[in-house]
């Protein structure tokens, strides 16, 4: 790499760490903990690109890009931020900012945006008109740091301002309908209807003529998609491919893997064709048990206003909320955490209150989305392709064959082993592999093995 970067953190880690690979990788780097002295740097003319954080010391990062977009076009700004909603993702895209990460981040993953925006750097970047204040941010309850939910939010961002079609897939509860919604809110047709339709609105040979008036060149999402049969799904690949001035953007929802219902015969191939432009998949919140608590907070906060008074969780509260499956996913945990805003005797809610309301729900593991028929390598394949996805034009970091491999490998061991006890004999033979080689795969995977009495 060959340029001038200018890096703006407020964690010396962080600087210091950027500061060490830009310059192996044969950059200049000027790094700062201060917005101001970034902004003077910038106005001097200083730098072919810029890295910085949202929230420093003296200022937001954010609120710096249109300044310079106007007095820097040329300078692309690649935006790193620790904070864990929607909004940073959607701001950065509105204001221009070349490239946005979550913290924390993926050092060669950034090392490579970084070099194709040097290469960049004299390209101006494309302009739209800014998005004005909008209030539905804090409703959205589109939360969460872990890495599943921040990939979410950067492709999110990514698809928002495009014409494209989108298919939205997860299971019930996951915030499907939301995220259409968010994109719809801040997109470029965000003053045109949003209009949601299902079967019955498509049922009769005007649906479609109606629908399209109602939507005037807004958004138009299918719900569950696969629960529609095929005659009306035939009318909606007419729609689709209306000509016109006033064609609205196509979304669609669905709880199951579509080119999986396509095999079965339950979605047209030409609608799956037309709805693929882009795939935004939701992870359930097995998916993402870290995002548990903070999801929580949200909805006890959210109580809160609403008049309900103040609660929060004990330690072994929140911990049986961490190991609980929620088959019905962040719905689900919201209304949990309404019931126990009004009935918890005190402001501190105990675990027996908890198992008192989610004891007569019932439990269920992680399951395939698909049903049960789905084979493991279609629902690898479906993972795949969405890691695939979230990376855009660019290229996963270099090993991604030990890595997928690791990541079936170590549970695998571990769930053979529970099985047999901890017996590693045993393991290996069910594992159908050598025990010196069973051996040298928990300690190169660190896998923790506890020899018991298996009852069976």
């Amino acid at each position: 790499m060959d340029g001038t970067v200018l890096v703006a953190d407020d964690d010396r880690t962080i600087r210091t760490v950027l500061t060490q690979a830009l310059t192996r990788a044969g950059c200049k780097v000027h790094a700062t903990s201060s917005l101001t002295t970034l902004m003077r740097w910038i106005g001097e003319g200083k730098g072919d690109v810029v890295i910085s954080d949202v929230v420093m010391p003296d200022g937001n990062g954010l609120e710096m890009l249109p300044k310079i977009s106007q007095d820097r076009p040329d300078l692309p700004v690649i935006v790193i931020s620790a904070q864990n909603t929607i909004m940073t993702a959607i701001q950065a895209a509105e204001a221009q900012a070349y490239d946005y990460l979550p913290k924390p981040f993926d050092l060669p993953d950034l090392m490579k945006r970084t070099a194709r925006a040097l290469e960049q750097s004299q390209r101006a970047p494309s302009r739209s008109e800014p998005v004005e204040n909008v209030d539905a941010p804090d409703e959205l309850p589109l939360v969460g740091k872990t890495a599943a939910m921040q990939a979410l939010y950067r492709l999110v961002a990514r698809v928002m301002n495009t014409d494209l079609p989108v298919l939205i897939s997860g299971e019930s509860g996951t915030g499907k309908s939301l995220i259409a919604r968010a994109i719809h809110d801040f997109s470029d047709r965000r003053s045109m209807p949003f209009v949601t339709v299902t079967s019955s609105d498509l049922a009769d040979l005007e649906g479609p003529a109606r629908v399209l008036a109602r939507v005037k060149g807004g958004t138009l999402l299918i719900d569950e998609i696969t629960d529609i049969d095929e005659e009306i799904q035939a009318r909606i690949v007419r729609m689709m491919d209306v000509p016109g001035e006033h064609v609205p953007r196509f979304m669609a929802t669905s709880q199951e893997d579509l080119a999986h219902a396509m095999d079965q015969g339950r979605v047209r191939q030409d609608l799956f064709y037309r709805l693929g432009g882009a795939t935004i998949e939701v992870p359930s919140l097995r998916e993402r048990v870290d995002d548990i608590v903070l999801l929580t907070d949200h909805f006890f906060q959210r109580c809160e206003r609403d008049g309900a008074p103040k609660r929060w969780l004990s330690h072994d509260a929140g911990e049986l909320f961490r190991a609980y499956s929620w088959p019905g996913n962040v719905r689900q945990l919201e209304n949990a955490v309404r019931r126990l805003s009004l009935t918890s005797r005190a402001e501190e809610i105990t675990r027996a209150e908890v198992e008192a309301v989610l004891g007569n729900q019932p439990e269920m593991g992680p399951v395939l989305r698909g049903g049960d028929s789905e084979k493991l390598g279609a629902s690898v394949a479906r993972h795949l392709r969405r890691y695939f996805d979230l990376h855009g034009n660019m290229l996963p970091p270099p090993g991604l064959y030990a890595r997928i491999l690791r990541e079936v490998e170590a549970p695998l061991i571990e769930i053979a082993l529970d099985a047999t006890g901890g017996n590693q004999a045993k393991c290996a033979d069910l594992l159908g592999i050598n025990r010196n080689t069973l051996r040298k795969k928990i300690s190169d995977l660190d896998i923790q093995v506890t020899r018991r009495r298996k009852l069976m």
